[in-house]
């Protein structure tokens, strides 16, 4: 309900045949170009502050263009690229590599100029550098600090511009070492370019790079030779998956766009493992390798809100997972409602909870109860905020939700609504609360599929700041009713003492259960006026484990940061909430 803004997503893909194959075969020279067209709008939902594609011709002539870019701002920005006058002839429909990328930022920077993909360019075909990704970095002042110390002055402190500069340079490296072995071999001129473009080892260039990275990601990359990679953290964090057969190669930020795209079967697909890179090199011949990790020195931390949340619940497992989620919900329900299906309605928050629903009345169902269903709540198109007195664009954003009048018997039926997450609340208490009053539940219990989100994220999730959850919110609230502020000077000095140590803001919730917190956001969540009780139901870090049991990063709900990084950054935010918001004596 209160929709986090996306992940970034990626697609690739990689032409094995000659291009009059494709033509003859599916009756288009776009093949390539249609296919990455199709393979972004099934990822719209990762992005949708910008879009950018790029591609390279293989066979473009020397004195011509040879790896091309368009990139675009805004919700239309797949239509805006691909409805653009791009290149003719020798220029996309010429292409082999294409790659293409949806955006939605995460480090607050915005325009043009930081939409992927990014493109380094130079005289040498092989030092032409092009990267997109779905990624966060989360320590990349330290590799701005590698960089500076080496002489190079990057132009912008971004992990995007930062990345595209060390890869940059770790290929230049790569190139210059196989111009050293070609003039062993007593080779002289264009043998020499061309002995280059024929040798060059990816893996080099990754292994070299993404050594000095934490973080989350899912780099993809391609040069003006033709080589195509895509590399994931060795944490496993964010996801990629690749499909192989005798006429392409792609890989795409989830399974069932790859599926769609190319109609094929669950087992088809494969997922790129944690620490791997899948690489591609001109001639069309292709490996996986390890990068990083695959001596268990990395935890693997697959992202479990990838699986609530972020990706496309028409993944086969993610569908049963979200289904699992909501089932297991039903015994805490049923306390919440006192036994009383029989005066209680069951629905849910549109779009991503459905399935959760379909869970959670199975739930019932299986221990023999008929539940009664509707649809009680709508989501109307966003209204446009063109007025600018806050107070204004605030009752607007009420609005964005309805209800279904007459959808049950007031003051008779309790409500129960189930929706994928509860981050901030500011949508339940200023606009779904007020609105499921108007109907005069008996009661409105309120339904989460996920866990409490007690901490932030830092691996590329719209939530980087503890003061936004409303779960930390109301802890510190108890901590205040109960004169315990000395908890929160504790943990300060904690944080900025020993900030690598371990995730010191897991102490602020240890004097609560999940029932106080819960007790309390409801009061804190609750609009003045409102007449039915409410009363929250959360998931179980338990329950969370059980219905996705191989994606086990649950840092937002535990606090337990995969990565040092990740540990260095909540412990800064609870810096940065005592020094801005709540000033302790030490």
């Amino acid at each position: 309900m209160e929709q986090l803004k996306h992940e970034c997503g990626v697609a690739m893909i990689r032409l094995l045949k000659p291009l009059d194959y494709y033509e003859k075969k599916y009756g288009t020279s776009r093949y390539g170009l249609n296919k990455l067209y199709l393979m972004m709008e099934k990822q719209h939902n990762r992005g949708q502050e910008g879009a950018g594609i790029a591609c390279v011709n293989l066979d473009a002539p020397i004195g011509q263009e040879y790896m091309f870019r368009e990139r675009a701002e805004g919700k239309d920005a797949i239509t805006k690229v691909f409805s653009s006058p791009l290149p003719q002839g020798g220029g996309w429909e010429g292409a082999s590599i294409f790659m293409g990328h949806l955006r939605y930022s995460t480090t607050g920077k915005s325009g043009l100029q930081f939409v992927h993909p990014f493109l380094r360019r130079n005289n040498w075909r092989a030092k032409n550098l092009c990267l997109c990704g779905n990624f966060n970095m989360t320590n990349i002042d330290e590799v701005f600090h590698f960089l500076t110390a080496q002489g190079q002055s990057p132009r912008i402190l971004g992990d995007s511009y930062i990345t595209l500069e060390l890869m940059g340079h770790r290929l230049d490296r790569e190139v210059e070492r196989l111009f050293v072995e070609a003039k062993e071999k007593e080779l002289e001129g264009t043998d020499i370019t061309d002995y280059i473009d024929n040798h060059v080892e990816m893996a080099n260039v990754l292994k070299t790079t993404m050594n000095h990275y934490d973080g989350g990601y899912v780099m993809c990359g391609m040069t003006g030779t033709g080589e195509m990679f895509s590399v994931r953290d060795p944490w496993g964090i964010r996801p990629a998956f690749y499909y192989r057969d005798d006429e392409i190669i792609a890989l795409a930020s989830e399974r069932p766009v790859l599926q769609t795209t190319f109609d094929l079967q669950v087992e088809d697909i494969h997922e790129l493992q944690p620490g791997q890179a899948l690489i591609v090199h001109k001639n069309g011949d292709w490996k996986l390798e390890q990068i990083l990790g695959g001596g268990g020195q990395f935890k693997y931390s697959a992202c479990s809100f990838e699986r609530i949340y972020f990706s496309r619940g028409s993944d086969c497992d993610i569908y049963q997972e979200r289904k699992r989620l909501g089932e297991q919900l039903a015994p805490a329900i049923m306390q919440a409602i006192d036994g009383d299906v029989d005066h209680t309605v069951f629905s849910y928050i549109p779009n991503t909870a459905e399935v959760a629903f379909y869970g959670m009345t199975d739930g019932f169902r299986q221990q023999g109860y008929d539940v009664h269903t509707e649809k009680v709540v709508w989501k109307d198109i966003k209204l446009r905020t063109f007025i600018t007195d806050n107070s204004e664009r605030n009752d607007l954003a009420a609005h964005v939700y309805d209800i279904s009048y007459g959808s049950l018997k007031p003051y008779e039926e309790n409500l129960v609504i189930i929706d994928d997450s509860i981050v901030r609340g500011t949508t339940l208490r200023e606009s779904i609360f007020k609105i499921l009053d108007r109907l005069h539940p008996k009661k409105i219990v309120m339904v989460s599929s996920s866990p409490q989100i007690r901490y932030p994220d830092y691996y590329g999730i719209d939530m980087s700041s503890l003061e936004e959850l409303c779960a930390f919110r109301a802890a510190i609230a108890l901590i205040r009713e109960r004169s315990m502020e000395q908890l929160i000077a504790d943990t300060y000095k904690a944080c900025k003492e020993r900030p690598l140590e371990t995730n010191h803001v897991r102490q602020i919730y240890e004097p609560f259960t999940v029932e106080e917190i819960n007790r309390k956001m409801v009061e804190m969540l609750c609009p003045e006026g409102m007449q039915a009780p409410i009363e929250m139901v959360y998931q179980s870090i338990e329950g969370l484990h059980y219905a996705c049991p191989n994606h086990p990063g649950d840092w937002y709900f535990t606090g337990h940061y995969p990565t040092p990084g990740g540990t260095r950054l909540v412990n800064q935010a609870f810096i940065n909430f005592v020094e801005t918001c709540h000033p302790v004596n030490l």
